[in-house]
């Protein structure tokens, strides 16, 4: 689960009984009306026992049997008496149905979305495919930076775009229902981790000691965990799966759509894990170190830079989801990239949202400004607020009933770099021969206090340096501080002659998850009593992902549609026969 089947259940909504103009050719002409025909006149009229016998052909028995006539009757009636007017019948997607008609004065309904991320293009995309085939709908998104992804960015290797790496958000797992639903639907090509080129070898360093090493996947891989560390890993694996079997009621009924985040948790019985550090709720379940501190506090460090300890038990068993784990070639940003050209918004790059303010009216002045010109104000019936709101510096009026806190968020370097020389074995207290595992995973010692300057250190891929030609190295470190050029020259192997040994490097520092102390509540997704403003961020706290994050914008766009079937059930419009989850999700 970084946790993320198809899922499009939701847009299939019941409308005016529509028959498509194919239907009299159905029951007259196909293949199974006429070997229903045979049947009949080989069963039904009795043909002869004697398989020597010859058979009157089927179509002349049902002749004198007066059944033939009567179906040519039937059909004719058919064709005469069913209508087949093209405008009454929609070639839309299978399994979808269209209204007779629209209404031309349908009000066009407005919504303005803050931020382009997951959330924000999940919102759009999901507002366009559960809204009513009559309901009209003007959605803008506004994005303060300069690309649609949020924290799911690349960047390009050399200045090369046939190089892009991802700088933020990487991988998404086989579970994450709506990524890869999209990446199928937008017709993205997904990648694994074995396809860079590099053997795929994983260590877990300690600062002096390797704890563990092997294979990212195999099964020598496997028998080594299990002669190290017993039944540990099977019950972190059954225990894993039970969390995600849990999430992933979720997206369904009558879970889903869920209005309150703490409730749903209760329902479903996450609150148990969330409420315990990891550390807390492995040991209650059977699980001790050093399988914990060993491998499971390793991935809970690369992932969230927290240990067991501190980060709460959800989301340490999210960590241990990586089951089909991929990623997007190019980047994964296409997939909120296509979602948003799917449900049709205006986007609004470099443009920041500085203030959204309730008129006498209802509706919701949102003033915003970009890069290149004036502040503009802009009027919406909803707005969406898909972004952490501490980070948002927005001006909210009237300020929420019960604002969301501001929850401190991790800190986390980013560097990027290549060179044509291997990571150096002895600066990792290795033998001069040995190969440094392909990705360096770490965790904290029993045995010494030695402070650890990274989380994690990975050898990419190679790349082809346009100014050598030579192959080089790809590397990426994820670290709680900058990484000074001392340490990246010390953890390489020295040239054996003058040459470059540093030839690329980015650096990025992000917000990039909250920290994640144990809790049992979350924050509000309406921010206010009408339900016109919506807001996403309360389930970073919950489980911060990509996937989670397009779940809340899914959720969201889910409970807006359902209030605009609310106000069509009770007058203010006219659209009829539409099943809403309202009604489920208000009982929660």
């Amino acid at each position: 689960m970084s946790v993320e089947a198809e899922y499009g259940i939701w847009d299939v909504i019941a409308q005016p009984t529509v028959l498509p103009p194919a239907l009299p050719h159905t029951i007259c002409f196909s293949e199974k009306a006429k070997g229903l025909l045979r049947y009949l006149s080989w069963i039904v009229m009795a043909p002869p026992r004697d398989p020597s016998a010859r058979r009157t052909p089927w179509y002349q028995t049902l002749w004198e049997h007066n059944a033939l006539p009567i179906a040519v009757s039937a059909c004719i009636l058919i064709w005469l008496l069913y209508p087949t007017k093209a405008a009454a019948y929609s070639q839309a997607s299978p399994g979808s149905q269209q209204p007779l008609s629209c209404d031309p004065h349908e009000p066009i309904k407005s919504v303005a979305i803050v931020g382009a991320g997951s959330a924000g293009a999940s919102a759009a995309y999901y507002i366009n495919k559960f809204k009513h085939p009559c309901e009209r709908v003007n959605i803008t998104v506004y994005e303060r930076s300069s690309y649609i992804g949020g924290r799911s960015t690349t960047v390009n290797v050399y200045d090369d775009p046939t190089e892009p790496v991802e700088l933020g958000a990487s991988i998404f797992v086989e579970v994450n229902k709506n990524l890869v639903s999209a990446a199928s639907e937008f017709g993205l090509v997904t990648k694994g981790a074995e396809e860079n080129g590099l053997p795929k070898t994983l260590g877990v360093y300690d600062g002096l000691h390797w704890v563990f090493t092997g294979s990212e996947s195999g099964w020598w891989t496997v028998g080594k965990l299990l002669w190290k560390y017993g039944l540990a890993p099977i019950r972190t694996q059954m225990l894993m799966k039970q969390i995600v079997g849990s999430f992933l009621k979720m997206y369904e009924e009558p879970y889903f759509p869920f209005q309150d985040l703490s409730q749903t948790a209760y329902d479903l019985g996450l609150t148990e894990a969330t409420a315990a550090t990891g550390e807390e709720y492995l040991r209650k379940n059977g699980i001790q170190p050093p399988f914990s501190t060993d491998i499971i506090q390793a991935s809970t460090r690369v992932n969230y830079a927290q240990n067991i300890d501190k980060i709460h038990g959800l989301e340490t068993m999210v960590c241990m989801s990586t089951d089909g784990a991929m990623q997007i070639r190019g980047g994964n940003w296409q997939i909120f990239a296509g979602m948003l050209k799917a449900s049709g918004a205006r986007v609004l790059l470099n443009t920041s949202v500085t203030s959204i303010k309730r008129q006498s009216d209802g509706i919701y002045a949102v003033d915003a400004r970009s890069a290149t010109s004036a502040m503009n104000t802009s009027s919406y019936d909803t707005v969406i607020l898909a972004a952490p709101l501490q980070y948002a510096d927005v001006l909210l009026e009237p300020a929420p009933a019960n604002p969301p806190p501001e929850i401190p968020f991790v800190n986390l370097h980013v560097t990027l770099f290549t060179s044509p020389m291997t990571l150096n074995p002895e600066a990792f207290h290795l033998g001069p021969t040995d190969r440094v595992p392909s990705a360096v995973l770490t965790t904290t010692s029993t045995t010494h206090k030695l402070p650890l300057p990274f989380f994690s250190i990975s050898t990419l891929r190679t790349v082809i340096s346009p100014k050598t030609g030579q192959k080089e190295y790809l590397y990426k470190i994820f670290s709680p501080d900058p990484v000074e050029n001392d340490f990246l020259e010390a953890i390489l192997i020295t040239p054996p002659k003058e040459g470059k040994l540093i030839t690329w490097l980015y650096e990025k520092v992000w917000h990039s998850y909250p920290y994640l102390p144990p809790r049992v509540t979350f924050e509000d997704i309406q921010l206010d009593k009408e339900g016109q403003v919506w807001y996403t961020g309360g389930i970073e706290s919950f489980i911060s992902t990509m996937e989670t994050s397009s779940l809340m914008g899914m959720n969201v766009a889910r409970l807006i549609v359902d209030k605009w079937a609310d106000a069509t059930d009770s007058g203010e419009e006219e659209i009829k026969d539409r099943p809403s989850t309202a009604k489920a999700a208000e009982e929660l």
